[in-house]
């Protein structure tokens, strides 16, 4: 993609080339879905960028967010936020920008880049974000980027009231499943959050020459919601550890409710079984058995006995 002074126009990868020469021009070289052969043919070969930054380019694992000056140009390593599967589950997909007086050169290997495709939307649309420059450009980019962890942290923060709620009220394991998926969700947030934050200040403060000093401001804004999203991260996290004791010490009581009825009806019955076996020994002698009121009488005493602990129990407030 170029632009001239003026004209906005794509234009082939030699002409861009070409046209970088010129300080007037600016150019913008997206790499999308980038393969190996055409990350060494345009980042090596035509734009001879630095070997350590193609090799980052190029690998697959994941990567910290980091900007490393190269003199001519900087090199910016941002990950994108990606969900995968369920709502919570959260991935990252590299975004790697190189960043020169008047070029940037955009490189990604995933499918899709959602970031990429709204900041090149936007160009059609509105020529006035080209018109400020390529750091004015790549702050379009990396602001893009940032938007996309708003959406989750929002979403995040409304389900954990829902899960509050239902803890309190009918604490289940689905719950538990569900407070520890937002959990790691939070961590992974934090792992692609926390370094990217500390690129964005490096932009925003330090004297890159590739970035104005006019459009330093604009990377402080980023900078101010990478900072305000950590909070909310942070903030998230307190009330999912808090939500999570809440579920256990819920159960734990339950079960105890549960366990107490349990031994005070094993308690009744233990003085009743006690008499019952008592009178059920095969003997003849054995006070009121010729009685004809001895087995109410027993019963009696049975009832008695029972009720008695009954009252002990409640006047102890054990159940």
């Amino acid at each position: 993609m170029f632009k001239s002074a003026n004209n906005f126009a794509e234009i082939s990868l030699v002409e861009a080339r070409e046209a970088i020469n010129d300080a007037t021009n600016i150019v913008w070289i997206s790499l999308e879905s980038a393969t190996a052969a055409e990350i060494n043919l345009v980042l090596g070969e035509t734009m001879q960028f630095h070997p350590l930054a193609i090799e980052d380019c190029l690998s697959d694992g994941y990567q910290i967010a980091k900007v490393d000056d190269y003199d001519q140009y900087l090199f910016i390593i941002a990950n994108a936020l990606k969900v995968s599967k369920g709502e919570f589950d959260l991935d990252s997909s590299e975004l790697d920008i190189f960043l020169g007086s008047n070029y940037l050169v955009s490189c990604f290997t995933a499918p899709t880049m959602a970031p990429v495709e709204r900041v090149w939307k936007r160009l059609q649309r509105d020529h006035r974000v080209y018109n400020r420059g390529c750091d004015f450009l790549c702050h379009a980019l990396l602001d893009s980027l940032v938007d996309e962890f708003m959406p989750v942290t929002d979403n995040m923060e409304n389900e954990i009231e829902v899960l509050e709620d239902t803890v309190l009220q009918k604490p289940n394991p689905q719950v538990l499943e569900r407070l520890l998926s937002i959990k790691h969700s939070i961590v992974s947030l934090r792992r692609i959050i926390t370094p990217l934050r500390e690129v964005i200040n490096r932009l925003a403060r330090d004297q890159y020459p590739q970035i104005d000093s006019g459009n330093r401001i604009y990377f402080r804004d980023i900078y101010d919601h990478l900072v305000w999203i950590l909070d909310l991260a942070e903030t998230i996290r307190d009330i999912v550890s808090g939500a999570m004791d809440i579920y256990l010490n819920s159960t734990s009581l339950r079960l105890n409710e549960v366990m107490k009825a349990l031994t005070i009806v094993s308690t009744i019955f233990l003085p009743l079984a006690f008499i019952t076996g008592l009178f059920g020994m095969n003997f003849i002698h054995i006070p009121g058995l010729s009685s004809p009121l001895g087995f109410w009488l027993v019963c009696l005493l049975c009832l008695l006995i029972s009720l008695g602990m009954i009252y002990f129990f409640k006047k102890q407030k054990w159940f």
